[in-house]
């Protein structure tokens, strides 16, 4: 099947002018990335290094500038590294340095340095920015690594993945390989998949689990509770007609109180099935992180009893993944990212298995570039809301900050009672709850929305 990639919208780049003349060969991301690492750098380094005075304010916001900017800025900012800030210098030259020119590569009169071709040179930089930067700094490297010097090959090498910081940006790069992979390399592919799964599943799953059973508990009122599982709010709303005065005793004031004559309580959750959840996941390749995501979260829900959980996955072929959903890792590995789009075949799929449009939950998770028919799309959503089922549109799920999405399509969505909108994971589980208890949804930001 021939594939074409999802249009995707370059993230805006932060610069920064310094007052002194610099020799520009840094590129703008290499300055944001530069920057946040550099603001790392005042945390005790490991090993320890020689002692030092502590710098002045100024000397230290020079030193500062002198990381970012790199050696040719020495002189202007008139601050010479010592000890280890040199070899972390050294590990953003070997990354930011020869105008980010790829391997074999040098930036002519400029920062020449780089990683060269070979996995060991690679393999020594990785460690060496393991032991001089936190974690959240090393992985931001590791992804300007692949961008900038192109290192997706050296990632078909065990070797190599053993030697990484693991991340959804990276396991998003592994599933991008996964086709190209040799045998060799998949079982330490998988590994490293399985450990970001496991840590996200650690992270949300307890939640995800207490919010949509209490969901799913409230979905039901009875009229008979258990003390526990009274509504305190509905019964005293509903007995407020039953209100008494009673006067104070030794003068002090009157009092009142509520005669409950009828209990209103949440149901208890049977072990039948109550809400069927179809997650319809985009697989292009710009919803990396939020196939990752949907993969655990679908892992998560199909582990409920009270949910039948089916998952799909699609660009210009729609593929249902649902048996596999026992084990996230098998998810992913079975998608294909940066296909093509065709929304509306994936639609029609979805609406294929709706068996009970009242009780049923659809969740699309698209950028909304469709590359199939744009009003049948519509027309299928649009069915699918008058026949009762509860329609959710997530532009991303993932904490990448505001995603590229269809304008157009997100406003068309939004006058079907459907507003598309980005999710973080851990809003996820509200936004379920409140789809399952047929609630408004907790829009992130309502002004924001299209």
């Amino acid at each position: 099947m021939t594939t074409t990639d999802s249009p995707t919208t370059d993230s805006p780049t932060t610069t920064t002018t310094a007052t002194t003349a610099q020799d520009d060969t840094r590129t703008g991301d290499t300055m944001d990335t530069a920057s946040d690492t550099a603001t790392a750098l005042t945390a005790p380094p490991a090993p320890p290094a020689p002692p030092a005075r502590t710098p002045a304010p100024d000397g230290e916001r020079m030193r500062r500038w002198r990381m970012v900017l790199g050696a040719d800025s020495a002189e202007a900012t008139g601050c010479a590294l010592t000890g280890q800030d040199v070899a972390m210098d050294g590990a953003l030259e070997a990354l930011y340095g020869g105008g980010g020119k790829k391997p074999g590569g040098r930036g002519g009169g400029g920062r020449s340095a780089g990683l060269g071709a070979s996995a060991p040179s690679v393999a020594r930089w990785l460690g060496d920015i393991r032991t001089y930067f936190p974690s959240s700094v090393v992985q931001v490297m590791q992804r300007d690594a692949i961008d900038r010097l192109g290192l997706s090959a050296l990632l078909l090498e065990p070797e190599m993945l053993e030697a990484v910081e693991a991340d959804v940006h990276l396991v998003g790069t592994l599933l991008s390989l996964n086709k190209a992979m040799p045998e060799t390399t998949k079982e330490t592919a998988r590994a490293v998949v399985r450990k970001v799964v496991e840590d996200l599943e650690k992270r949300l799953e307890s939640r995800t689990r207490a919010t949509l059973t209490g969901a799913l508990d409230r979905s039901a009122r009875i009229s008979r509770p258990r003390h526990r599982d009274i509504d305190w709010d509905r019964t005293i709303r509903a007995n407020l007609k039953n209100y008494l005065t009673l006067p104070g005793a030794d003068g002090e004031p009157d009092t009142g109180t509520v005669v409950p004559e009828r209990l209103i309580g949440y149901g208890r959750a049977s072990q039948s099935v109550k809400k069927d959840v179809i997650l319809c996941i985009d697989q292009s390749g710009s919803m990396a992180a939020s196939v990752v995501y949907a993969s655990v979260f679908g892992a998560v829900l199909a582990s409920m009893r009270t949910l039948a959980t089916r998952l799909v996955v699609f660009d210009t072929a729609v593929v249902d993944l649902t048996d596999q959903l026992d084990d996230p890792v098998d998810v992913l590995f079975g998608t294909q990212l940066g296909g093509g789009t065709d929304i509306n075949r994936a639609l029609a799929y979805c609406q294929s298995k709706i068996t009970r449009p009242a009780d049923t939950v659809v969740v699309l998770i698209s950028d909304l570039y469709e590359g199939g028919i744009r009003d049948e799309m519509l027309k299928r959503v649009a069915a699918m809301k008058a026949s009762g089922v509860q329609f959710v549109t997530l532009l991303a799920l993932s904490d990448e900050g505001a995603p590229a999405y269809d304008h157009e399509h997100a406003a068309a969505l939004g006058a079907l009672g459907a507003p598309a909108f980005a999710c973080t994971p851990d809003l996820f589980p509200d936004i379920m709850a409140a789809a399952i208890e047929k609630r408004p949804l907790p829009l992130p930001d309502r002004e924001a929305q299209p």
